[in-house]
């Protein structure tokens, strides 16, 4: 889709009631709907942290999403796709604060040049104990993006269409540091599979964007 399309259609994000964990579920491992179903998140004292769904035109004027590829590295969350985002610092104002700062450092986005549409609903991941508020933001006129070598293996450009067709939904099979051979929804992007919290954020997205485009 053309980007300028795309923004203009976007704006009506703003008044969408929020699918939250019906849209969720529908990406979440069974793992997590069982922990859900025995424990309480406020029981876990979460840490938090924000991250940024941003949308941006290619060379092509094509709308384009940024997921990252992150480093390996000893932690629940190595080697897999995510969104630019990060942990809450006791100098950040709020979340999307956290958001946009994390963003700037992990792939050289200035918050100055992001328009948030709109606050997500929070994704809690029992693995690591981070509750995560996520934003959709629009970068309308971006320089190259720059990405941090310590954090961020690659940069993952997925053309919005791709992201839209349900041929990218799947199932598959995984093992992870905390559990092995695990049937997991799943989306299939830029030949990554994008699964968990990413794709559960990825589901409330793609249900919003449906609404509009």
């Amino acid at each position: 889709m053309n980007f300028n399309d795309f923004c203009q259609r976007a704006l009506n994000l703003k008044n969408l009631p929020l699918p939250g964990e019906v849209s969720h579920h529908k990406m979440s491992p069974a793992l997590r709907i069982q922990w859900l179903k025995e424990n309480k998140i406020e029981d876990a004292n979460p840490k938090r942290a924000g991250v940024l769904a941003l949308f941006y035109p290619d060379l092509e004027q094509q709308t384009r999403l940024l997921l990252i590829l992150r480093k390996v590295y000893e932690g629940v969350h190595s080697n897999q796709i995510g969104f630019p985002g990060g942990k809450l610092e006791d100098h950040d104002r709020d979340l999307l604060d956290t958001a946009l700062r994390e963003t700037h450092e992990e792939v050289g986005v200035l918050p100055s040049t992001v328009q948030v549409i709109k606050e997500l609903s929070e994704v809690y991941i029992p693995p690591s104990n981070f509750l995560v508020q996520p934003f959709i933001g629009i970068y309308p006129n971006p320089k190259p993006f720059v990405k941090d070598e310590s954090e961020v293996e690659r940069l993952v450009e997925v053309y919005l269409r791709d992201f839209m067709d349900d041929s990218s939904l799947i199932q598959e099979n995984l093992s992870t540091s905390y559990a092995k051979n695990i049937n997991v929804p799943a989306y299939k992007l830029n030949g990554y599979t994008v699964w968990g919290a990413t794709a559960m954020m990825l589901s409330e997205i793609r249900e919003l964007l449906q609404q509009v485009l």
